[in-house]
């Protein structure tokens, strides 16, 4: 009596044989360029964001407005992480896509 059901678990585990590969498709080193291009966007974006927050910070210390110093220091703690993230970003996708392509 065959079991319909343990077939498609069987056909889910095998293994198709795909990974990554460069040069497949034509415009990757366009798609390459825009990704570039928006992470420097977005890194210019933060350093404007961090300038902004840093004043924001200063102008409430000096005048006494604890809510502005606040959120002057959120900004700044925000802007930090992005820039992180934005940063780190090849080197975390990496880091997963090898973590994953490990699993049996």
């Amino acid at each position: 009596m065959p079991f319909p059901l343990a077939d498609q678990v069987i056909q889910l585990a095998y293994d198709p044989g795909i990974s990554p590969k460069g040069g497949g498709l034509p415009g990757l080193a366009v798609l390459k360029n825009v990704v570039n291009s928006i992470n420097m966007f977005a890194l210019i974006a933060v350093v404007g964001a961090l300038a902004v927050s840093l004043g924001v910070w200063a102008w409430g210390h000096h005048t006494g407005g604890h809510q502005a110093e606040a959120n002057g220091k959120k900004g700044a703690v925000v802007a930090a992480g992005a820039a992180l993230g934005l940063g780190a970003a090849n080197a975390v996708v990496a880091f997963f896509s090898n973590l994953g392509s490990q699993v049996q």
